[in-house]
């Protein structure tokens, strides 16, 4: 299982502080309301006027499909600001390892 933080050996950033990219997703997808909300803002007066339940269906199943992409792709970026991150240290410590060497 790949860690959000990419530590893979052992180390502070191998310890338990660092959240997996599954709870991630899921606390971020579920973090998210407010396309929900505006889903279900817009469905009640135009399924009350057509007097259907289609359109509360509609806009809150779209809502919510939007709350979790919108989650899902903030964590995804948060992974990848962290990996890049991550990668920038490695290539300083190894350019700091090889100047010493010289």
């Amino acid at each position: 299982m790949e860690r959000v933080g990419g530590a893979v050996g052992g180390g502070a950033a191998a310890s338990g502080g660092v959240k997996q990219l599954e709870d991630c997703s899921v606390s971020n997808a579920l973090g998210t309301w407010v396309f929900s909300v505006l889903g279900a803002l817009i469905a009640i007066p135009v399924g009350i006027r057509k007097k259907s339940l289609a359109p509360l269906v509609f806009f809150g199943t779209t809502g919510t499909m939007l709350d979790i992409i919108m989650g899902i792709s903030q964590c995804e970026r948060e992974h990848a600001e962290r990996q890049m991150k991550l990668l920038e240290e490695q290539n300083l410590e190894a350019n700091a390892s090889t100047e010493t060497e010289n």
